[in-house]
């Protein structure tokens, strides 16, 4: 079952690709999420730290060639790099590499992990839904208003996901069939969905609008069509919403459609 609100997608301004330029198809997905400017903090880091240390490779490759020429240096000059002043600077950028990217990053990720991305919320206030992935297409199922998944007014949609802004948003996921990854580019997060084993992520969502979800796991010969929608509605919106949703289940689901009754029961 797909539910569709025409009237708001016809509201939303989606830029499309044919229509950006090339500065704009290389930026980042536009954030709509409360922790996601954490991860890309993160990736700017990195990637700065290595454009700057390449450009000191690159200083020195250019650098020694032009200075250390055939032409300046008439006589070779031959070394082992094993004086100590070799060692020392060899040392020195090691370290450098090793502080400011390796050891800055895990520490930075860590910290991320255990404060925000890995410490779950928890309440009445939070929007839980289950997602199972398979080739090639996603299944989302919110547990309705008697607020317990796989019963009969389940709601349950098909590569269409719409959640509510300022709520905290938990989504459980397993697969039917092989390895999957839900990936929410604006939230800047994705995880797997693998056969027989539970995963999960959380995020809030800051900003109303249509956005994209995809699989970044390569998960067969038609990996490419496994794209679903993110609506992202005001909190009214999404309450009409999920009435509407809510009455139509009640009136179509069938206990006997086993692609209807995929859930389990949610573990916090």
């Amino acid at each position: 079952m797909i539910f569709f609100d025409s009237a708001h997608a016809a509201t939303t301004n989606i830029k499309l690709p044919q229509d950006m330029g090339m500065w704009d198809r290389i930026q980042a997905p536009v954030d709509i999420s409360a922790n996601g400017h954490e991860i890309m903090g993160l990736f700017n880091y990195t990637t700065g730290m290595v454009i700057f240390f390449f450009t000191l490779v690159c200083i020195g490759l250019f650098g020694f060639s032009y200075f250390y020429s055939e032409k300046r240096n008439k006589k070779p000059y031959y070394t082992y790099g094993n004086k100590k002043n070799h060692k020392y600077v060899g040392l020195f950028f090691g370290l450098a590499v090793f502080v400011l990217i390796d050891m800055a990053i895990t520490v930075q990720s860590n910290n991320d992990l255990v404060k925000i991305f890995f410490n779950f919320p928890k309440g009445k206030d939070v929007v839980r839904v289950q997602i199972m992935g398979q080739q090639w297409l996603w299944k989302f199922r919110y547990p309705g208003a008697d607020n317990v998944f796989n019963t009969d007014d389940d709601i349950v949609t098909i590569n269409d996901l719409r959640l509510p802004i300022d709520k905290k948003v938990v989504v459980q996921m397993t697969s039917k069939d092989v390895i999957h990854s839900f990936y929410l580019p604006n939230v800047h997060q994705k995880r797997d969905a693998m056969p027989g084993r539970l995963s999960r992520m959380w995020f809030e969502l800051k900003k109303t609008g249509e956005y994209d979800i995809a699989c970044a796991e390569m998960c067969g010969t038609h990996h490419y069509i496994m794209k679903a929608k993110l609506t992202v509605y005001t909190q009214d919106e999404y309450s009409k919403w999920l009435n509407r949703a809510n009455n139509i289940a009640l009136a179509e689901n069938d206990p006997e459609d086993l692609d209807r009754y995929w859930g389990w029961k949610w573990e916090e």
